[in-house]
């Protein structure tokens, strides 16, 4: 005779399923997420400029001083420079892209500057010469851009100026996003921008796991949700609309780190109500990607005919080049020329800010 399990025993057997499945369901892949999603942002200090062709600092300093400072950013600390410093025009805050730092955008900085625009720079959290052990995610470049005009806000000498944002990537998104925050701002520029973090997060998603990534939306929007908290849920095109600021959305039809049909703020032009929206689409072959978009012809041929030698240098060293013979082919890299800016490009955002401007003294 069988003996059939007790209601005790069923009640026991029942709960242990229901545990199993949480575990396999959610805790499982809530852990996956976490692992994936904090290898995407870790930390990224300075790049060895002796073997790249960025701009330096130090080749600049004559021409462009800045002033340090720094200020709070949730627990850490993060490095601001200002430049300008007697420029009276207005205020250019300049967030910059994931993997790289203020200093990155050496030629955009020093345009500005030469426009007569006061330039406030920093490193995000995690990013260069601030604190911070990881970026930790899209979201971040939000709250650090926040937390930057909060500190410009507090600083009578920056406070009586009209603020304009300018932002590529991860900045392109901050700055845009960075409206559902109640900053008094003239206008805004957005380069290759992303709508929102859950966009660009599913976007990469897709690219490394297909079709799977989906069934983890769900443990994405949590994870970001524990990080950020509300900062997770905020999109550009709710901020364009609420804010009625006016924005240039700039972006490369090329891009094939944020899609021009994928998560880019533009690809949501139609979503949009705010009539102070400006759009540029850079669609020239060869010159409208994610990155190649800010250099001149010029440059662009000069850093195809330096990638070429340098890919003959890989040749001969069956691709592991001695750091020292690194260091020698880049001494002799032309950085200004490798790094000229495309006028034309900034030429137009400059004279958007400069309608903003018009605008803002006339509210004022």
């Amino acid at each position: 005779m069988i003996k059939r399990p007790g209601k005790q025993q069923r009640t026991k057997r029942i709960l242990c399923l229901v545990a199993g499945f949480i575990v396999l369901f959610f805790i499982l892949p809530l852990l996956a997420v976490k692992i994936v999603y904090d290898q995407q942002f870790p930390r990224f200090d300075r790049h060895d400029d002796t073997i790249s062709t960025s701009l330096r600092y130090e080749d600049l300093a004559a021409r462009y001083p800045r002033r340090l400072v720094n200020f709070p950013s949730g627990p850490n600390r993060l490095q601001g420079y200002i430049y300008g410093l007697d420029n009276e025009r207005g205020l250019v805050v300049v967030a910059h892209g994931l993997g790289d730092g203020a200093d990155s955008y050496l030629p955009e900085i020093a345009y500005f500057v030469d426009q007569g625009w006061r330039v406030f720079a920093y490193d995000a959290t995690g990013s260069f010469d601030s604190e911070g052990e990881s970026t930790r995610g899209f979201p971040q470049a939000v709250l650090d851009l926040d937390a930057a005009l909060a500190y410009i806000d507090g600083q009578p000498e920056l406070a009586g100026l009209p603020l304009l944002l300018f932002g590529h990537s991860w900045g392109g998104y901050a700055v845009v996003n960075v409206l559902h925050y109640n900053h008094e701002i003239a206008g805004v520029a957005s380069v290759a921008g992303v709508n929102s973090a859950m966009d660009i997060v599913m976007e990469q998603g897709r690219q490394l796991l297909g079709g799977f990534s989906s069934l983890l939306y769900p443990h994405l929007w949590l994870y970001q949700w524990i990080l950020f908290d509300e900062a997770a849920s905020f999109n550009a095109v709710e901020a364009i609309n609420r804010s009625g600021v006016p924005v240039f959305i700039v972006h490369g039809l090329e891009d094939d780190v944020v899609l021009y049909e994928g998560s880019s703020i533009i690809a949501r032009l139609g979503q949009m109500t705010n009539p102070r929206v400006k759009v540029l689409l850079l669609d020239k072959p060869g010159h409208s990607g994610h990155n190649n978009i800010f250099l001149s012809e010029r440059a662009l041929a000069y850093n195809e005919a330096i990638g070429e030698l340098y890919r003959e240098l890989l040749e001969e060293y069956g691709h592991d080049i001695p750091y020292a013979v690194k260091q020698e082919f880049f001494s002799k890299v032309d950085r200004d020329l490798a790094q000229e800016i495309n006028r034309e490009l900034m030429d137009e955002i400059h004279a958007f800010f400069l309608e903003c401007l018009k605008d803002w003294n006339h509210d004022h």
